[in-house]
């Protein structure tokens, strides 16, 4: 069977990712030059002469592919915009958001349930469990993506020519587990997390968890973290009654699984310096700026639903 009809018959139209995989790139190329230049507060015309673009071209590819001007993805991406997120909710992870458009610590978000594996499938290493695989075009570069029976487990990102690297690292989790490469199968997994649309509360994206008690505990806590928002280290230490834990925090956020859909991108230096990400920091800063047009086109729909209610 070839891959257009396998494609066909997940029911997944991959041509809007594989769009928003070629605007990663360049977009991947003005985030380091962004992030290398953010103090001087460079202007469009410098950006789009150092990724070989017009000023409009790109202008327009990041409103398409974020939602937001170059300039105001420079303010979302900054150290100060960083420290904003941090004292807007100082404790985030007590917080419901006050718009409550989705309920309790949400903001158009994914909608996920989620449970843990046993303590013996993670101490197997994932023996007797079997996963399918696949990568996918995302707004981050190729995705992997990687599917339990009992629902999602693993969410990574790759560079062009970095995919088997990316495989490999997640097939160190669980080496005892036996891979199948299954794109169709894990495509309906790729639409439901990129694909806005698909983050509807009635039908939630089920992940599994596969760690040690500790790691799972640390990323059920992320799951708590808003859409737009932060939280740092000691902060969740605090919240998981280890206020001297933040190293073994910050372990346990670089070994989450299942990346962007269990925001470990979401925590912070107590700074505000946005610090490492499995991943890469560049798309850590990548993550986080198309969120904050997410959330902004999210806020600017229910300021006017309220303004359309009012007036009638």
């Amino acid at each position: 069977m070839n891959a257009q009809p396998m494609l066909a018959a997940a029911s997944f139209d991959p041509s809007p990712f594989d769009t928003a995989a070629v605007d990663y790139e360049t977009v991947r190329r003005a985030i380091a030059f962004v992030s290398e230049n953010f103090r001087e507060q460079p202007e469009v015309e410098e950006i789009a002469h150092a990724v070989g673009a017009t000023p409009r071209a790109l202008t327009e590819l990041f409103r398409r592919w974020c939602g937001l001007t170059p300039k105001e993805f420079l303010a979302a991406v900054t150290l100060d915009h960083a420290r904003r997120m941090l004292l807007q909710t100082p404790s985030v992870l007590e917080a419901t958001y006050e718009l409550g458009l989705s309920g309790p610590g949400r903001l158009h978000d994914l909608f996920v349930v989620h449970e843990a594996m046993s303590p013996g499938e993670w101490k197997s290493g994932g023996g007797g469990l079997a996963i399918a695989y696949g990568f996918h075009p995302s707004p981050f570069g190729s995705a992997l993506v990687m599917a339990t029976e009992r629902g999602l487990c693993g969410l990574a990102f790759a560079d062009a020519g970095e995919e088997e690297a990316a495989l490999d690292d997640m097939r160190g989790r669980w080496p005892n587990a036996r891979y199948v490469e299954d794109r169709p199968r894990t495509a309906s997994y790729a639409r439901r997390i990129f694909d806005s649309s698909q983050w509807r509360r009635e039908t939630p994206l089920r992940i599994v968890l596969i760690g040690t008690d500790f790691e799972i505990r640390v990323w059920e806590t992320l799951l708590s973290i808003p859409m737009g928002r932060a939280a740092t280290y000691s902060g969740i230490a605090l919240s998981l009654g280890k206020p001297k834990g933040a190293r073994a925090i910050g372990a346990a956020v670089g070994k989450n699984p299942v990346s962007f859909v269990v925001p470990c991108h979401r925590v912070i230096g107590k700074s505000g310096d946005l610090t490492g990400y499995h991943w890469g920091l560049t798309r850590k800063r990548a993550i986080l700026g198309w969120e904050a047009g997410r959330a902004q086109a999210a806020r600017s729909s229910f300021s006017a639903t309220v303004e359309s209610a009012s007036s009638r």
